[in-house]
């Protein structure tokens, strides 16, 4: 083997890097600010995936991968850290993705989290979602939003993960954390047991199919706090992308409950930072009002943007105007901003608009100092 696993977990925890990539014909491979780094090793063989893979994979989810091609599951490194992994097959042979989950969890001021989002976490039922495409930092997000409820109410809080990545301490609440494949089976029955369990707060790791969806909202209805996840951005595309999920005859049904139980869409996306290392949230957030019931339950969705854009004082905001509030900081670059747009055309025309302003009022000062 060209090094030892524990060596390469060490330096991806030294480095603070997301993720190791350990794939045949290619270096070890390690993620950090957003970029692939190779390491300077020789290149793996599928002997060294294979004994990697066998270092830290169960049994039961070698099996897993001889069956169904790939397993994921989550990975305690000695005290240090704990990592997601994803096994999986290609070209015949294993390849392994380890991504480092943070042991502290972070602060809404860390996140970057806008404090209006605390209020909705007070809420005593209804369905928040945090979307954002893979690697965009949902689940720090949603252990941030657990932790503060741990911390600051008495309530039975029920997480459904697929693996488990942040382990949660009884604090004010109680926390019953549950891995599909270890404690239950399915998402979808993992909450309808839930509901027997006296919760006040769900969360589900992934909202990924129609049952799981339709249960989900069902928990929301019925007096519970529910949070999800999607792999989605922005909030008209996310509640299109839930009500697209059922068939042509239950959407109109759908709208009506979604118009009553979502509270809050939350997107985000993780960028490289301009101004010093590492990466920073941006954010799209919509909190439900009367005006966006309406648009949902009359399906007219895409008014929904508008509305966010209006809606500043109840602490919403549009992605592209987060972006280009990061942009003038000096937070992110250009490239990044529009790589992550959803309007990159009408965020351009705002840049220029913006670069005239800041040059006239240059000229000005020059003008008056001379």
């Amino acid at each position: 083997m060209v090094v030892e696993l524990n060596r390469l977990l060490d330096l991806v925890v030294e480095k603070k890097a997301s993720d190791l990539h350990l794939t045949v014909g290619m270096p070890p491979c390690i993620r950090l600010h957003g970029h692939l780094r190779p390491l300077k090793l020789p290149s793996l063989t599928n002997d060294d995936t294979v004994a990697f893979m066998r270092s830290i994979t169960s049994e039961r989810h070698q099996q897993e991968l001889k069956e169904r091609g790939g397993c994921d599951f989550g990975f305690a490194y000695e005290q240090k850290a704990r990592f997601r992994v994803a096994v999986y097959m290609q070209k015949g042979q294993v390849g392994l993705a380890l991504r480092l989950i943070p042991t502290k969890l972070l602060t809404f001021e860390e996140i970057g989290l806008p404090p209006s989002v605390k209020n909705l976490l007070f809420r005593p039922r209804g369905l928040i979602l945090v979307t954002g495409p893979t690697g965009s930092g949902k689940t720090t997000t949603l252990a941030t939003m657990i932790d503060f409820i741990n911390t600051e109410e008495d309530c039975h809080i029920i997480t459904i993960e697929d693996p488990i990545e942040y382990y949660h301490n009884h604090k004010k609440s109680i926390i019953t954390q549950r891995e599909l494949g270890v404690d239950i089976g399915t998402f979808s029955e993992a909450i309808r047991r839930a509901l027997r369990m006296d919760p006040d707060v769900v969360l589900v790791g992934e909202m990924r199919d129609l049952e799981t969806i339709q249960t989900a909202i069902t928990a929301a209805e019925t007096g519970h706090l529910v949070f999800g996840t999607l792999h989605t951005t922005g909030a008209a595309r996310t509640i299109n992308r839930i009500i697209d999920a059922f068939p042509q005859e239950q959407q109109e049904q759908i709208r009506a409950q979604l118009s009553t139980s979502v509270v809050a869409v939350i997107s985000q996306m993780l960028l490289p930072r301009a101004d010093t290392d590492g990466v920073i949230a941006a954010f799209e957030i919509m909190i439900m009002t009367s005006a966006i019931e309406h648009l949902i339950r009359e399906n007219q969705t895409h008014k929904i943007v508008s509305a966010i854009q209006t809606g500043a004082k109840q602490g919403m905001v549009l992605l592209d105007d987060y972006l280009f509030d990061l942009f003038t900081k000096k937070k992110i670059g250009f490239q990044e901003m529009m790589q992550a747009a959803q309007q990159p055309n009408d965020l351009q025309n705002k840049v220029m608009e913006y670069t005239q302003v800041q040059a006239a009022a240059a000229a000005r000062a020059a003008k008056e100092r001379g």
